[in-house]
């Protein structure tokens, strides 16, 4: 059976930062996927430049052979209602990405081993050890698998219906010339259209020549016909082309003001969407992944002979970056007819579609970057604890 000191299931943006912080470190980290990369993942597919900050993403490097779309303004609407187009400025304040490009590009620069296509059949705790299919065993196992993660299946209380996720639909598809003249929509302006009972929001994306549609909500009720309405919407009112690809893919996820599944166990962490970490307004989930894999590589550098304390200090660091998780009680809440009551003269003002709706729920300007982890502690020796 390979050794290595730490096993992380699942090879997106969580589990690659996770891998290459620690592999900097001299970690020998093993990152396992049931999937082959590139592989489709289905995401908006935006990214700020806290993020790419934190993952040390140089954009230029980047853009040479990857989309790299920047982004200046935002339209933000209530269904029904006449959007407000609001302008950032000359610097970019987003970057739309493609997920295939993007989660490729941060796994193969992670320095990890790698085994791909591999779907996690067996996992067992035995003798302080996570073995890993039978083939690999570690004394840490870190779950990166997104909602279905199934080491969070293993840690128990989810993945399962008890848990109140946001479902969404989308598709991302290549525009032919004709499509892209029909197209209105502008690659540096996402669309944000939110439902009228502001359980949900759809988005038209460009980038480039690639279009993303989507919708998503806190309810699965009637989902499709929800998004049926706003794709024809956007198509009376010149924003898309009027044929589209007919297939819509779903994916799930848990908002972080919402989450009960535990976040650790024995020798075991859960990062990014496997532990509901998406941002409870915009949903987003990629800032939050990249985040705690930092913190959970800090940690585990610093007291890995001592699990209880990673455990602990990474409960603490978890909510006081995020705030209260769906186990703590956040204090009363708005009426839901005192919401849909103000949000509609709201959301027709340009000030509080900047300030509230993009600066602070989707952009998060009010939240520092999180520093990247740099080389020290086991990097120092240049010996991982495995015998190599």
């Amino acid at each position: 059976m390979d050794e290595y000191d730490l096993i992380v299931v699942g090879g997106g943006p969580a589990g690659s930062t996770l891998a290459r912080a620690l592999t900097k470190r001299n970690w020998r980290v093993l990152v396992v996927d049931k999937a082959t990369f590139p592989r489709d993942k289905t995401c908006a597919g935006w990214v700020t430049p806290a993020v790419l900050r934190s993952l040390e993403v140089d954009t230029a490097d980047y853009a040479r052979e990857n989309v790299l779309q920047p982004i200046h303004r935002f339209r933000i609407g209530l269904m029904g209602q006449p959007p407000v187009d609001n302008d950032h400025g000359d610097e970019p304040v987003s970057y739309g990405i493609r997920r295939c490009e993007f989660d490729h590009y941060l796994l193969e620069r992670s320095g990890a081993d790698k085994a791909l296509g591999e779907k996690l059949r067996s996992l067992e705790h035995r003798n302080g050890h996570w073995e890993v299919n039978g083939r690999w065993r570690a004394p840490w196992l870190v779950g990166a698998g997104g909602h279905f993660c199934p080491v969070a299946a293993r840690l128990g209380e989810g993945p399962g219906g008890h848990e109140q996720a946001v479902t969404a639909k989308e598709v991302e598809f290549e525009m032919t010339p004709e499509q892209s003249r029909q197209c209105a929509a502008r690659g540096d302006t996402p669309e944000l259209w939110f439902c009228r009972d502001l359980k949900g929001y759809a988005w038209v994306f460009r980038k480039d020549d690639y279009l993303n549609i989507g919708l998503g909500r806190q309810d699965n009720h009637q989902l499709s016909a929800h998004l049926e309405d706003f794709v024809q919407f956007m198509k009376d009112t010149g924003r898309i082309p009027e044929d589209l690809p007919g297939r819509y893919k779903g994916h799930a996820y848990l908002l972080h003001g919402r989450a009960r599944r535990p976040l650790t166990a024995e020798n075991c962490l859960l990062v990014g969407d496997a532990a509901g970490l998406a941002y409870d307004q915009s949903g987003e989930g990629i800032r939050p992944a990249v985040e705690s894999s930092l913190m959970a590589a800090e940690l585990l550098d610093r007291f890995s002979d001592n699990p209880e304390t990673v455990r602990a200090e990474y409960e603490k660091v978890i909510r006081e970056r995020f705030g209260k998780r769906g186990d703590e009680h956040s204090g009363p809440q708005l009426p839901e007819w005192v919401k849909t009551t103000l949000a509609p003269p709201l959301m027709r003002t340009g000030w509080f579609t900047r300030k509230v709706v993009t600066e602070r729920w989707f952009l998060h300007e009010q939240v520092p970057p999180l520093a990247p982890l740099q080389g020290a502690s086991r990097a120092a020796s240049g010996e991982s604890q495995v015998a190599r």
